[in-house]
């Protein structure tokens, strides 16, 4: 299938998800704003699991990371404070521009993410249940609780403060730490394929763009405290999904660097893993 057919595909994918949420949302009966997107959320999940089943490529649930929270954040947003325009610049530069990323980076329905098709080949016979639990509503359940700060902050009639601006400029930074870093894997794998990239800022970090990541939903959940620090609790998403990038998204990605780009390992030893740091003070690290 072509690039735009396949393009073509997700983009009313998720446009049904869409509506299927919507229509979902309607019908449920909770006075909870949250548990209503919540379940919503899941019921357009189990639209998108039919579909890339349909498509037999599990990559159809890759954009929904990044589109997910510019969705379900406004159906929060009670009045356009300055404080929550902030925060809807800052959640849609990040969503913007990392489905932007992932429109590069796909090719098309006829090839799939290569974790997935690890999955696949190696539990063939339970892979349905790993494809939607794990691959799926896994990292949707993430998702949604990343984004909770959002939703608690904009219901809260937040105003401006130093302290939250600051934050937000974090926020704003990481999200460019992340698209400076995709940028230059970008141009290093079509210049130098099967070589260790260690220029910018991969000279200081081996997974700068998961670091921007995972700074960035701490910046959120940190805009969010200084306005509700009640909700303290809310920390549990993003320390989820830096649980995440250390148990499965880091350890896969490094076994897979190590077998297929020259030069890794030596990399491996000299550059930190995921926080952003000179050599000297790296090494510092590794002693203590």
């Amino acid at each position: 299938m072509s690039y735009r057919k396949s393009m073509v595909l997700i983009i009313t994918v998720y446009v049904l998800a869409f509506g299927v949420a919507v229509l979902t949302a309607i019908a449920l009966p909770f006075d909870s704003l949250i548990a209503t997107v919540l379940v919503a959320d899941v019921v357009a999940t189990l639209f998108v699991y039919m579909c890339s089943t349909l498509f037999k490529n599990t990559s159809v649930y890759d954009p929904y990371w990044s589109v997910a929270p510019l969705v379900m954040v406004p159906f929060f947003v009670e009045s356009l404070s300055p404080a929550v325009w902030v925060l809807l610049f800052v959640l849609y530069l990040w969503g913007i521009r990392l489905t932007l990323n992932w429109a590069y980076t796909f090719k098309g329905l006829h090839e799939e993410d290569w974790r997935y098709a690890l999955f696949r080949e190696r539990f063939p016979r339970a892979f349905p249940l790993i494809n939607l639990f794990c691959l799926h509503m896994m990292p949707t359940v993430v998702v949604f609780l990343i984004t909770l700060p959002a939703f608690l902050l904009v219901q809260s009639g937040p105003s401006l403060s130093l302290s939250y601006v600051l934050i937000a400029i974090v926020a704003v930074s990481a999200v460019i730490v992340q698209g400076s870093a995709d940028y230059k894997m970008h141009t290093h794998r079509a210049k130098h394929p099967g070589k260790v990239l260690k220029e910018g800022i991969w000279r200081y970090s081996r997974h700068p763009n998961y670091f921007g990541e995972i700074l960035f939903w701490f910046a959120i959940y940190g805009m969010m405290a200084v306005i509700t620090p009640d909700n303290a609790l809310a920390v549990i998403g993003p320390l989820i999904n830096l649980l995440m990038f250390l148990v499965i998204s880091i350890p896969l990605m490094e076994k897979r660097c190590m077998k297929r780009v020259q030069g890794y390992a030596a990399y491996k030893e000299t550059t930190s893993m995921l926080v952003p740091l000179p050599f000297a003070l790296h090494k510092e690290v590794r002693q203590e």
